[in-house]
């Protein structure tokens, strides 16, 4: 086991003390003991916060595919690389070794070269959970082109925006994909995306699920037909340590979702570090992330992390209701997993089914739970920790972002005290902070406030792509010198974090980030809609649910609420997806102002949270009389 990885809380902190004196020092022996370069750095940090400007490794040359797939060929080149399980229980699944990986990268990578693809490229994905996107993700870093991964559940507005907006090249997608009982039409939904699109010249379709589909003659081909005829062996591009990996975007408060920026070598070195610590891997173990590659969590700690760490990991296709609530309980016992990887939203689901479907399957190989997305509620916590842990195994509740890249607040399991609820305590060299409403840190240990981090850490988000004043103004110019979270967050008197949820304008919906303001994009365009306000509230399911107050236009009747409702959650779910529908919208004449103009969304957040006696002071509102009525007008469950 590595110097590097904490196998004692005494341990831990001498890493942590370490890496706070001298980050420099600390970044640079762990990158330098544990990674292959081509060449080394000529400085390891150079940054300014105010900028900001972050550059990690500079001078350094590298290709983080060599670092997740050659370096182990001769050592563990037969171990399994990925497990596939797929959506059907009777296909049977996929054990692909860490040498059939070079190959299928090699293969789709030099697929992708003769397609025209280069270095520099933005290349879409918007595949289902198969082992091609693995593939295809791995093979666009090979060749040095910027990957740009949608999730395969995103409408083609969501799509086309995110093509447009990354000037993507090439499109790699399939036929359909497979969730559950449904088949997601993937193809279909990416042709009407690129009818608002023309930076797309070529289309490559994996064949999935069989489905009829239109190919377009010049620009459309098949997967099987360019693989077949693809060369195994790649060479791997050279790349600057600053080179861009990826764009991943996540929603932002002004409705534009934004186009996070994440660089080869920081990036490589960070999810490493925080994965091998975190989760205590060790060689042989399986591990299992449950979360799609769509999103960041799926890249961090599916891909790049588990891979450059030469472990075993899981990629599941389908849902944890299919065939029945008992799935990820079978597969756990059927590939003997021990690390388990999941979000709080699907352990609230699964606590609520009955008992029967856990205790029908040997759980006895896990050794080490986690949860991420969103923080875990303590009776949630308790029911992972009986039924699925037995008491046995320790959970990290982990506290990470798109924007960091990796895991930031989190016990290390078996190292470090869980505490339900608490994301606990910062890894070796991150260094956060809470600052109160003034701009101040706040200096005592057990206190509440803006959660900050306040010094780099190498994983970090460098720019959001192509637009660098909206990364300055969004997360350094609140708290200037400083990295703003977007979340709230208590201490107590050890130094452990409990983090209490968004303060800017997002929803965490099953764990996944929401803008409230592309959701009230979304529903001010249909034509019966003047106006509308967005807010979360506690859902005992998903952690948040959205709820809509919408002002209709016009004369209105109550006979036309149900259908009018039907028809903006079909405008949201296709114009953003059918995660973000809104799951109560209440109409009304009017909604909260100041006399400025600004919808009071703290007001409405209150309402729908049932938190009437913190509405605060409504009489200097341009419109109080509104209050009343929406609060006489609230949707109960």
């Amino acid at each position: 086991m590595s110097q590097f990885v904490a196998q004692s809380k005494t341990q831990y902190d001498g890493l942590y003390e370490e890496s706070i004196k001298n980050p420099e020092k600390f970044w640079s022996d762990f990158a330098e003991n544990e990674f292959i370069w081509q060449k080394k750095w000529d400085k390891i940090l150079d940054f300014d916060l105010r900028k900001p400007s972050i550059k990690w490794f500079e001078g350094a040359q590298l290709n983080i595919t060599e670092n997740c797939i050659d370096r182990h060929l001769d050592t563990i080149g037969d171990q399994t690389a990925i497990i596939f399980e797929p959506n059907n229980p009777n296909e049977a699944p996929q054990h692909i070794s860490y040498c059939d990986l070079a190959i299928n990268v090699n293969k789709t990578a030099n697929m992708l070269k003769a397609l025209g693809a280069k270095k520099g490229d933005r290349i879409c994905i918007y595949m289902p959970m198969t082992p091609e996107l693995a593939y295809t993700v791995l093979a666009c870093a090979r060749i040095g082109a910027i990957h740009s991964v949608v999730f395969a559940g995103f409408s083609s507005k969501s799509l086309s925006d995110r093509i447009l907006d990354a000037q993507c090249t090439m499109l790699v997608t399939a036929d359909g994909g497979y969730r559950g009982q449904k088949i997601t039409p993937l193809k279909e939904i990416a042709d009407q995306a690129l009818e608002n699109t023309d930076c797309i010249k070529q289309v490559v379709v994996l064949k999935r699920t069989g489905i009829n589909i239109t190919m377009q003659e010049g620009r459309d081909v098949w997967w099987h037909n360019e693989f077949n005829k693809a060369n195994d062996e790649c060479p791997a591009e050279v790349m600057d340590a600053e080179d861009m990996l990826f764009i991943l975007y996540t929603s932002g408060s002004t409705g534009k979702p934004k186009g996070m920026v994440h660089t080869c070598a920081g990036y490589m070195v960070y999810t490493n570090f925080s994965f091998r610590n975190v989760f205590q891997y060790q060689q042989g173990d399986v591990y299992w992330c449950t979360a799609d590659i769509g999103w960041i969590t799926g890249h961090s700690y599916i891909l790049y992390g588990p891979l450059s760490a030469g472990a075993t990991t899981l990629m599941f296709e389908g849902v944890p209701s299919y065939p029945d609530m008992g799935r990820f309980w079978q597969i756990i016992e059927k590939h003997k997993v021990n690390i388990f990887y999941t979000a709080p939203t699907a352990i609230r689901a699964l606590a609520s089914c009955d008992l029967s479907f856990v205790n029908s399957y040997n759980l006895s190989s896990l050794k080490t739970l986690g949860t991420v997305g969103e923080p875990i509620n303590l009776e949630a916590w308790q029911w992972y920790d009986e039924h699925i842990g037995k008491k046995e195994c320790p959970i990290v509740d982990t506290w990470w972002q798109t924007e960091t890249g990796g895991i930031m607040i989190s016990s290390i399991a078996g190292v470090t005290e869980d505490i339900p609820t608490f994301a606990t305590l910062p890894l070796p060299g991150i260094q956060p902070c809470l600052m109160d409403d003034s701009g101040n840190e706040i200096q005592e240990k057990e206190s509440e406030g803006k959660l900050c981090i306040k010094y780099p850490w190498p994983s970090m988000a460098r720019t959001i792509y192509g637009d660098h004043q909206r990364f300055k103004e969004t997360y350094y110019n609140t708290f200037e010198g400083n990295y703003f979270t977007g979340d709230g967050a208590k201490r107590d008197k050890n130094g452990n974090y409990r983090i209490t949820g968004r303060v800017d304008d997002i929803v965490i919906v099953s764990g996944h980030n929401l803008g409230t303001a592309e959701i009230e994009n979304a529903i001010n365009e249909h034509p019966r809609v003047a106006e509308s306000a967005v807010v979360g509230y506690p859902h005992s399911i998903k952690g948040n649910a959205i709820y809509a107050y919408i002002t209709p236009r016009g004369e209105f009747d109550d006979s036309a609420i149900p259908s009018l409702q039907k028809e903006i959650n079909e405008l949201v779910s296709g114009t953003i997806g059918p995660i973000s529908k809104p799951d109560k919208i209440q109409f009304t004449n009017g909604l909260p102002k100041t006399r400025s103009g600004k919808i009071m969304r703290r007001i409405l957040r209150k309402i729908a949270e049932n938190e009437l006696d913190k509405l605060g002071d409504t009489s200097t509102l341009l419109n109080p009389e509104c209050v009343q009525e929406i609060i006489d007008g609230r949707l109960t469950d």
